[in-house]
């Protein structure tokens, strides 16, 4: 069985419901990510800010003062590190979000995309071709 741990993006940027959600869309913008977990104190999950939140901003660019909790996703799809890649993947195929959080004991401890994915097909497909010696 392959592992959520073996694909995910270990160690995620994060950020917490008080972080102001322009701050939120620069560190996006600055990583190159489409979407960050957003956390508790003690890294537990609370939700997620995602490119598709913060659309909403266009209409409303005078709120600069707002905070992520205005624009989070609080119903949040997990998988533990344990989880099969399988379900991820079934999950993807089955909604429209591009990345879920991945925890151990409930803390956030990395992210897999529907990329991540990919490139782990990718690796699977490179390694079954190479010669056996």
């Amino acid at each position: 069985m392959f592992k959520a741990s073996t694909a995910m993006t270990p160690n995620p940027i994060t950020v917490t419901q008080d972080t102001n959600v322009y701050e939120a869309i620069r560190i996006m913008v600055e990583n190159d990510v489409t979407g960050l977990p957003v956390v508790h104190q003690d890294m537990t999950l609370a939700g997620i800010i995602s490119e598709k939140d913060v659309l909403d901003l266009l209409y409303h660019v005078k709120d600069r003062d707002q905070s992520v909790a205005c624009f989070m996703t609080h119903n949040v799809v997990s998988f533990d590190q344990d989880d099969s890649l399988v379900e991820i993947a079934e999950c993807f195929m089955k909604n429209h979000f591009r990345r879920v959080i991945i925890t151990a004991d409930n803390v956030v401890v990395g992210v897999v995309s529907r990329c991540d994915i990919i490139k782990y097909i990718l690796h699977l497909r490179h390694r079954d071709m190479e010669p056996v010696s």
